[in-house]
């Protein structure tokens, strides 16, 4: 069975890339229904819930081998990498300030 490209997939950036978007203007929507009260009324907000307890999103550059390693200690405790490096670093400002 053939594996299903996407633009995502390295092998069709190319394509993704040469492709030009189509403006707005020329869109068809005429086929799309207006949504209804009670449709607009059952909708649901999607994506993450708002708690007030964002965290800001960073860019640190960590050794790979480190990064491999943290990623397995993560798996073992059946958590994300990222949850567990935010724990880490927690713990580690805590004894700092004590």
């Amino acid at each position: 069975m053939a594996k299903k490209r996407s633009a995502s997939s390295v092998h069709a950036r190319p394509l993704a890339k040469s492709a030009r978007p189509t403006p707005d203007k020329q869109l068809d929507l005429t086929d799309i229904p207006e949504a209804t009260d009670e449709q607009l009324r059952r909708a649901r907000r999607v994506g993450r819930p708002v708690t007030g307890n964002a965290k800001q999103l960073i860019a640190i550059r960590i050794a790979p081998r480190l990064l491999a390693q943290l990623r397995r200690i993560a798996a073992k405790q059946s958590k994300p990498y990222q949850t567990l490096i935010h724990e880490l670093l927690e713990r580690a400002a805590r004894k700092k300030v004590a």
